[in-house]
């Protein structure tokens, strides 16, 4: 089973939402991951046949399909905000695909609702109706239609966002085994980079309307193609400072580490630093140090996230690990190990570096 969007452009009041988008995806899960105005609803829809793009093609197994309605498509779709039918029961609702599927008749119909209401844990809720149930049960009921009958497209548009933490955990488990061996095409959206992460699925990356990169998330996390794609996949938001190459070093705010090609001298870059590698207390030698000013501190629990003022308006966050008090307008230094800095290209953003020790400045 294949899914390719070819050349796919779709704009809307003038914007446009998708720009040349070209992907193609076979069968197994797929995660697509981009922030909320990334267009991803946009793409999963187009994909269906729900919206018609204003040029391109949508191909399945080798057959244009750009121009077939969804009713004639194998295809199921999850969406965020919970769908279902108002007047049937969790057990009907589930069970309203299979009985436009001749390969379920009777106790088949009854077993596969059986099964998928036991693996969203709902098998209790079978005779309610969605007045009945809770915002999450709604979703799991939504969930379970979707997956009971098997499609050659399965699109997930952000569908555990609205639910618990412990169940949201548990489901991403259990999803991620059932998709792993899918016959069909699954698309799985999210706005949540580490769930993205946790699924450990092929991953395309996708921002203001573009497919930003395409391949394994773990590579792209450690050595994120562009600033785009780094940006994208940082939970805390990544930390951005302006640097510049200088002498054989790289001068950012005030202190420097070293740059391998002293040639390379006026280059103006990016530097990339993700919270939880930001101290507050002394780091071994070789750590920048930033002097900073503690402007808020929020207490999660597990974390405490401090944000600092820098020099020159900067500003920077720190994960640091368990309950920390800070009192805001009090002195403070941000130790950054330069090893777990990224160097991106001031002007188009390409990496350039993960370490001081890798940097290309001729790149």
């Amino acid at each position: 089973m294949t899914l390719i969007l070819d050349g796919v452009f779709v704009r809307q009041r003038g914007e446009t939402w998708l720009d040349d988008v070209r992907l193609e995806l076979s069968n197994g899960m797929t995660t697509l991951v981009g922030p909320m105005t990334a267009g991803k609803t946009t793409l999963m829809r187009v994909a269906a046949g729900l919206l018609p793009p204003d040029s391109g093609r949508v191909v399945v197994d080798g057959k244009d399909v750009t121009a077939i309605s969804v009713r004639k498509r194998s295809v199921a779709f999850v969406y965020q905000q919970f769908i279902n039918y108002p007047s049937l029961t969790v057990r009907e609702n589930i069970a309203s695909p299979l009985r436009l599927d001749p390969r379920f008749r009777g106790a088949g119909i009854d077993r596969r609702v059986r099964e998928v209401a036991e693996l969203m844990g709902i098998a209790g809720l079978l005779d309610r109706r969605p007045a009945e149930l809770s915002g999450g049960q709604q979703q799991r009921t939504a969930i379970a239609r979707a997956l009971a009958r098997p499609v050659d497209l399965l699109l997930l548009d952000e569908p555990l966002a609205n639910l618990d933490f412990k169940l949201r955990e548990q489901l991403r488990a259990d999803l991620k085994t059932m998709f792993a061996d899918s016959p069909g095409v699954v698309l799985y959206s999210t706005a949540d980079p580490n769930e993205a992460l946790t699924f450990a699925a092929p991953t395309v990356v996708l921002g203001e309307g573009r497919i930003q990169h395409v391949g394994d998330v773990a590579e792209m996390y450690a050595h994120p193609p562009t600033l785009a794609v780094a940006a994208t996949l940082s939970d805390p938001p990544l930390n951005l400072l302006p640097g510049v190459v200088r002498d054989g070093r790289i001068e950012v705010l005030g202190t420097s580490f070293p740059a391998p090609r002293a040639h390379a001298s006026g280059r103006e870059v990016m530097l990339g630093i993700r919270p939880h590698q930001v101290s507050i207390e002394r780091a071994g030698p070789g750590a920048l140090e930033l002097p900073a000013e503690i402007r808020l501190a929020e207490v999660t629990g597990s974390a405490t996230f401090v944000h600092l003022l820098l020099r020159d308006n900067v500003h920077l966050v720190a994960h640091l690990p368990g309950t920390r008090l800070f009192t805001p307008g009090e002195p403070a230094v941000a130790y950054v190990d330069p090893a777990h800095v990224f160097v991106f290209d001031e002007d188009g953003g390409r990496l350039l570096a993960t370490s001081a020790a890798e940097v290309d400045l001729h790149g």
